[in-house]
């Protein structure tokens, strides 16, 4: 149960709420699968797969939810043949031109026709809520990804008031700082060898480096025709490395050895065992890494969130 990617959302106020009672709101929306007629369903499954069935699986105060996503696979180019097939015979019988608002018309008849026989794609989101912690944390590559599984959970909830943390400053302006040493690397933090540099220009180009000495000169000349570093590898405390990217969203995240060690002591016969302690020791890592990141790169500004009294 480790997380791959890590899109971080603060809660703007303070927010309170039991696994007990997340349970029961998330089970009005449960998963169910697509009806012969829809396209797509989404909702709550346990996070534990087939070795649990809570939707909610919690350690420490930490809450875990997982969304289900089922959506039909159409392929275009099979539709548009049919499509233009029922056309040509509308228009062999009728002798008219098919306008392309009864084109549509026709694609929507053949999605009706074809989606009982469709195959499916399943995939899983995690997300999990810290309310002491005040964030929730999302394993999402985008930043659209994560914010589906937000609304979801606002929809089930009625309330979700979170958003992504407001840094003091870019987290472009952070990295290129750090690059071209006019802001000082944090003791915490070592570079990685992979980086990408965009000129901020209407038609800038993109520069993807990997496997190369961040701190050398061909970097630096591109930090002097005015790019700025749009994503950074890096590692924290020798513990945790990742990429981070200009909207703060944690990429191909990966746990150190120690961590890694400590799961290795817990019963590899018992599944539901061992993911439960992955699940602890991978927020308990999170609970400590993503307040030093936040703090490394700026400081965020909290002026919006209300404070608890």
């Amino acid at each position: 149960m480790w997380f791959r990617n890590a899109r971080v959302f603060r809660f703007t106020k303070p927010f309170d709420i039991t696994a007990e009672q997340l349970e029961t709101q998330l089970q009005a929306d449960a998963f169910k699968p697509c009806g012969p007629q829809e396209l797509v369903r989404h909702g709550w499954v346990p996070p534990l797969g087939k070795h649990g069935q809570q939707l909610v699986h919690s350690a420490g105060g930490y809450h875990l939810v997982a969304l289900r996503k089922e959506e039909k696979l159409l392929p275009g180019p099979v539709i548009k043949e049919l499509v233009e097939e029922k056309a040509e015979m509308i228009e062999a019988e009728q002798g008219r031109k098919v306008r392309r608002k009864e084109k549509d018309e026709l694609k929507e008849q053949v999605l009706l026709e074809m989606l009982p026989q469709a195959f499916s794609r399943n995939r899983r989101s995690f997300a999990y809520l810290a309310p002491q912690d005040g964030i929730m944390v999302v394993d999402a590559g985008s930043a659209k990804q994560a914010e589906d599984l937000a609304s979801a959970l606002r929809k089930s909830l009625g309330s979700l008031p979170v958003r992504p943390p407001v840094l003091e400053q870019a987290p472009a302006f952070t990295f290129t700082g750090w690059l071209n040493e006019s802001i000082d690397l944090p003791s915490a933090i070592t570079l990685g060898t992979e980086c990408e540099l965009k000129d901020p220009s209407e038609d800038g180009g993109v520069v993807r480096c990997k496997g190369m000495d961040l701190m050398a000169d061909e970097i630096r000349n591109h930090l002097e025709t005015g790019m700025q570093v749009t994503k950074l590898a890096v590692t924290w405390d020798d513990s945790l490395s990742f990429v981070l990217d200009e909207e703060f969203g944690i990429r191909r995240l990966k746990f150190g050895d120690t961590l890694q060690e400590k799961l290795d002591d817990v019963d590899a016969d018992d599944a539901a065992a061992r993911f439960d302690a992955a699940f602890a020791l991978m927020t308990l890592e999170l609970a400590r890494v993503i307040p030093g990141l936040l703090e490394a790169m700026g400081g965020e500004d909290r002026s919006a969130i209300i404070e608890e009294s």
